[in-house]
């Protein structure tokens, strides 16, 4: 519907666009009226094409968790394997995460027969809700938090959950969680896929160029100090900043680094759905992302072509490599077998215990002074939803490759692709070709010599 000069000048002042105004009884029967030609597809609650992930829940509701549909049959799965993820998530692990004490303990109430073995169906998972504090939250009922979606969940739907900050609140992510704990799993199993994350910058403390070496550091490394920063110099010096914020009952934000070691080669399509695009929606679908880089990011813009530029060379193992990695293992949109590595940014935690200048619902400037429990610093307890993201993003691209690229197979074995790093496809070309060598009486390495030498 478009609106003329004539009909501005004749609007009156009751009808100018207002987050706190009623809703007149005339705009009541306009949207009654459109909504029956409406069709929403989806509400922003899914992600993912072949691998689809729902998340439902609120912070202060009955509980939160996903359905997860497209896992693959005859998948071993444990609730262990899913608990041992949401437990590096959970609050009240250390003085610099949030109090709030939840027990996370995850239910799978589909899709998983007795046997401990997916069944094809989807998924759901569960977690309850159990110390949530509501009382908290009696002033944040009628005013609205600065930089947090308070006020925008008001101008969208008019209502708002406002106990915890319902689906705003970082506690949504138990299901994306959830969800990556299965993806990592076949990832792991097709493709020896590992995806890590660690916290490299807190306030402008920062870890050093190459401090972290990408090949080499684990888990482990990551898990050994509350900050989880593997440097742990860095680490103390992030702890103190985290401390200093939190005892004035402010907060502060960061970065999370992430890698991915043996990621599939070809992940990714031309144009739409380059992969890096969309690890960045992923990435910044989190609560309280801010900024994404993927490779040199920002940083490369300061470079010259001849010193941006990967140049190749032939590995004897694994056939086609880049001597540097300033892509960041994604070029042309699809990934060519080497490290991807990301950076996101973390704002501050918007909810403070500092006295702040904001507005009511009823358009009265106010001060506000926030009760509950809140992360002075999210960036240590974002590293597995970041983790669990980039998860959902490459199992997805995994299950599009095969189906576009690999459904009628392959029987070539193309320099450019790992004969060493196995993806789906590859892992039943070798099966295949070691039986084919094993009929005509030579090794299966002994044929793919003759046939590169062809």
């Amino acid at each position: 519907m478009q609106t003329s000069k004539s009909m501005i000048a004749r609007r009156p002042k009751t009808m100018i666009p207002s987050v706190w105004r009623r809703t007149t009884s005339s705009e009541k029967k306009q949207r009654e009226r459109r909504r029956g030609q409406l069709q929403i597809a989806n509400v922003g609650s899914t992600y993912g094409r072949f691998f689809r992930v729902t998340t439902f829940g609120e912070s202060h509701g009955g509980g939160v968790g996903c359905v997860v549909d497209g896992v693959p049959p005859k998948l071993q799965i444990s609730r262990e394997d899913l608990q041992f993820e949401l437990d590096r998530r959970r609050p009240g692990q250390s003085r610099i995460t949030t109090p709030r004490n939840e027990e996370d303990s995850c239910e799978i109430l589909s899709g998983v027969g007795l046997d401990g073995v997916t069944l094809g169906t989807p998924i759901a998972v569960l977690v309850r809700n159990k110390d949530h504090k509501s009382q908290d939250y009696g002033e944040i009922a009628v005013a609205y938090r600065p930089s947090h979606a308070d006020a925008t969940y008001d101008m969208k739907y008019g209502v708002r959950a406002i106990a915890g900050g319902g689906r705003s609140s970082a506690r949504e992510t138990i299901g994306r969680v959830a969800a990556g704990a299965i993806a990592k799993k076949i990832l792991k199993q097709i493709g020896n896929t590992e995806i890590l994350a660690y916290v490299s910058q807190v306030k402008d403390v920062k870890t050093s160029e190459g401090g972290v070496d990408h090949e080499k550091f684990t888990m482990e490394d990551v898990e050994k100090n509350i900050v989880r920063c593997p440097d742990d110099s860095v680490a103390e010096k992030m702890i103190e900043a985290i401390d200093e914020v939190r005892v004035k009952g402010d907060s502060c934000g960061g970065v999370v680094t992430c890698i991915v070691r043996n990621c599939p080669r070809g992940l990714g399509a031309p144009v739409f759905d380059k992969l890096e695009a969309d690890l960045a929606k992923a990435m910044m679908s989190l609560p309280a992302t801010k900024g994404f880089e993927i490779g040199s990011g920002f940083g490369g813009v300061l470079e010259k072509g001849s010193e941006h530029n990967d140049p190749f060379y032939m590995d004897a193992e694994r056939g086609l490599r880049t001597m540097t990695n300033k892509s960041g293992g994604i070029q042309g949109g699809i990934s060519n077998g080497e490290i991807i590595e990301m950076k996101i940014a973390f704002k501050p935690t918007s909810t403070i215990t500092r006295p702040q200048n904001t507005v009511n619902r009823d358009g009265v400037e106010t001060e506000l002074k926030a009760r509950g429990r809140h992360d002075p610093c999210v960036v240590p307890r974002a590293v597995p939803m970041v983790e669990s993201m980039v998860a959902l993003v490459l199992i997805d691209h995994l299950m599009m490759q095969y189906a576009q690229c690999d459904l009628l197979g392959r029987e070539d074995y193309s320099f450019v692709r790992d004969g060493n790093m196995a993806t789906l496809y590859d892992a039943q070309a070798r099966e295949v070709a070691a039986t084919q060598a094993s009929k005509a009486g030579m090794s299966a390495k002994k044929m793919q010599e003759e046939y590169e030498e062809n």
